[in-house]
């Protein structure tokens, strides 16, 4: 371990045996309840994706918090700063309420919750309907390493998850059909490339917009594991779990996007590019294929279809007959035991109230007359929506109502994509694959996983720009097989993999 990863995570350890010290002291102190029915105050972390966040004075937290009898100190946190902010706020010790931990797993996140710095809320959740209502997926994956659940899973869906689409209206303006195959979609992006899909007569459009992350191959994370055939970093073969980096299809699979790269079918900036800025090269019509939820395609294509009546953003179901199964998760919130039981109680019947019908509804999409319209069971989002910043990707951040289509809408949408988007999913459930890996215990993965994770996506994307040959990934990978730490992550993982299929 380095001695800059030991200080952090000793500050961690620190810092989660001083809000145990504060939560186990004085019997006196106040529980944070208040009396007499008052509005209990309870303040909140967590992301936003609208261009801004919903304020104090939001028409739809007043909602919330009359219906809940609370009052509400929601801090908002841009998803491009938002693991930072987690990291540094975790480390203060002033941790709210509420607070969205983006990655349950992180290094710092176990800690604390080995140190006891979080509510466990296994025996709990069982009073609270709609909370164990949540898929089954949510909760075990969720689970920490000593099988206990330490947060209130962001619930998703376990179908409909980031996965490839593409314009459906180029494919048909280029006269190709809709690729199955790596092989044919390589030619799809070639020709949204070099043939003038669009038909405005000039050379202004890229087959697929896209990033990667620091610790992993980010959008073309579909891509490669068509090749690999797996979702996550670790595959099933044979009852082991094999990292993915180390076989011959992960080979294949950057062999692909290098080539890619080099004849300018995928972002030139794709080591630098922010989200938001995929997002204003598929609104404006600049690019033809990228990773998202089967919902978000619509947001592309809604764009698109202000200057373009023919605009069709299509979610492909599979690809080399391999699609994923997402874990039933984005992130969980957690409540700190510097928090009473008493308003730990107060919390989960929030929670709860939001991840009702009518919570969910009111969170996503606001007052019925007001924020929305619905014909036909779809709801049409009003111009008050966007004044107010009544969104899923705001509010519907923290309350959701779960449905196992929930990534098949999203507001304004009409009824004939809606289906599509229902069909597609249900395509994609009967191939889709899990990551086995989810939430599987590694001490040593802890203390070196993050270093090894940013070399390889450093490799990575170095063989993608050119700037490193297949040659060199070759050398790597021998070296990997070789590395000490990868193996005893490879033995840690299989052994709690083996303990928790035991334990199923």
């Amino acid at each position: 371990m380095s001695k800059k990863m030991g200080t952090k995570l000793g500050l961690v350890s620190i810092m989660a045996l001083s809000l145990v010290t504060a939560a186990c002291g004085s019997k006196n102190a106040a529980s944070g309840v208040p009396e007499d029915g008052k509005p209990m105050p309870i303040s909140i972390m967590s992301m936003y994706f609208t261009p801004e966040p919903p304020g104090a004075d939001n028409v739809i937290v007043q909602e919330i918090e009359k219906k809940t009898n609370t009052d509400l100190n929601i801090t908002w946190v841009s998803p491009n700063s938002y693991a930072d902010k987690v990291n540094v706020t975790l480390a203060s010790g002033e941790i709210p309420d509420l607070m969205l931990v983006d990655d349950p797993f992180s290094a710092q996140v176990r800690t604390m919750v080995q140190q006891g710095a979080f509510w466990d809320l296994t025996s709990y959740i069982q009073d609270y309907p709609n909370l164990s209502g949540f898929p089954e997926e949510s909760w075990i994956n969720t689970k920490q390493a000593d099988g206990k659940n330490y947060g209130i899973p962001r619930v998703r869906p376990v179908e409909g998850g980031p996965f490839l689409f593409l314009r459906k209206d180029w494919l048909d303006n280029v006269g190709m059909e809709i690729p199955e195959t790596t092989d044919e979609f390589y030619e799809v992006l070639n020709a949204f490339t070099k043939n003038d899909p669009d038909g405005n007569g000039k050379d202004d459009t890229i087959g697929f917009t896209g990033l990667v992350n620091q610790n992993n191959i980010g959008s073309y994370g579909a891509i490669v594991s068509a090749f690999t055939q797996n979702t996550g970093d670790w595959k099933d073969v044979d009852g082991k779990l094999v990292n993915v980096n180390l076989m011959p299809e992960m080979r294949e699979g950057l062999e692909w996007l290098s080539k890619a790269y080099a004849e300018g079918l995928i972002s030139e900036d794709l080591a630098v590019l922010k989200e938001s800025q995929t997002k204003d090269q598929l609104n404006a019509g600049r690019a033809g294929a990228a990773v998202n939820t089967v919902e978000a395609a619509w947001e592309p294509m809604e764009a698109n279809l202000k200057s373009n009546p023919d605009a069709d953003f299509l979610p492909l179901t599979s690809m080399n007959g391999w699609t994923n199964k997402d874990g039933g998760f984005f992130g969980m919130f957690v409540i700190p035991k510097t928090v009473s039981e008493e308003k730990m109680k107060k919390l989960l019947e929030l929670m709860d109230y939001g991840a009702s019908e009518e919570g969910g509804t009111l969170a996503s999409y606001g007052l019925e007359g007001v924020h929305y319209t619905e014909e036909n069971g779809i709801k049409l989002a009003t111009e008050q929506a966007k004044t107010d910043i009544v969104a899923s990707q705001a509010l519907g951040q923290i309350f959701m109502y779960y449905d196992k289509y929930m990534r098949a809408y999203r507001g304004g949408m009409p009824q004939e994509i809606l289906d599509r988007n229902k069909k597609i999913i249900d395509e994609r459930a009967e191939i889709s694959v899990p990551d086995k890996a989810i939430g599987l215990y590694s001490e040593t993965n802890i203390s070196v996983g993050p270093e090894l994770a940013k070399n390889l996506q450093d490799m990575k994307t170095k063989i993608i720009l050119g700037k490193q040959s297949l040659s060199d990934w070759d050398n790597y990978v021998e070296k990997l097989k070789n590395d000490s730490d990868l193996q005893k992550i490879t033995d840690e993982l299989n052994q709690a993999y083996v303990a928790r299929q035991a334990a199923q």
